[in-house]
């Protein structure tokens, strides 16, 4: 059975890069960075049209699961959220496929570190470390380890799902 993979936790935790080097380990895989689907200037939460970008998120993840990948990897910060989740998972056009969700989290001394290791001009925020993950996916700390034991850590967590 295909597998969607889910990866969300705050900006700064470390989703893109991990997904993208589990992404490279597995054949038969595609990636879809779900933070670039409404990428605008200016960015805000309260923008109403911000929602569209959950259709892009459902479009691309159907086209993936259509076109019979293994596995599907999806990282973005929005699908912490239980609505927002639900909305483009419902939207997904593919059948018979499994869904693995995994939080990133670290504390925020490391998300801090890694703020300023990306050089982003904006403040450092706490917002999203500090909701809760969403509910039935694993949660992986990050804290302390390097980008391939987290890998090796996710990818456990996939080859044991059934």
């Amino acid at each position: 059975m295909q597998k969607l993979i889910i990866i969300t936790g705050s900006p700064c935790v470390g989703k893109t890069t991990v997904t993208d080097k589990l992404f490279m380990s597995y054949d038969n895989s595609a990636f879809f960075d779900g933070d670039w689907a409404w990428c605008v200037h200016p960015f805000s939460v309260e923008d109403p049209r911000l929602r569209n970008g959950d259709k892009t998120m459902s479009f691309a993840l159907s086209t993936y699961l259509n076109s019979a990948f293994d596995y599907v990897f999806f990282s973005s910060v929005v699908v912490v959220n239980e609505e927002i989740r639900r909305n483009i998972l419902n939207d997904i056009t593919a059948e018979d496929y499994q869904v693995i969700g995994i939080t990133l989290t670290c504390s925020e001394e490391t998300l801090l570190e890694r703020h300023r290791k990306r050089g982003d001009p904006n403040e450092c925020s706490f917002f999203w470390l500090h909701l809760p993950a969403h509910p039935g996916d694993f949660v992986v700390n990050t804290d302390g380890k390097s980008v391939r034991e987290v890998v090796d850590e996710i990818r456990g967590i996939i080859d044991s799902a059934k």
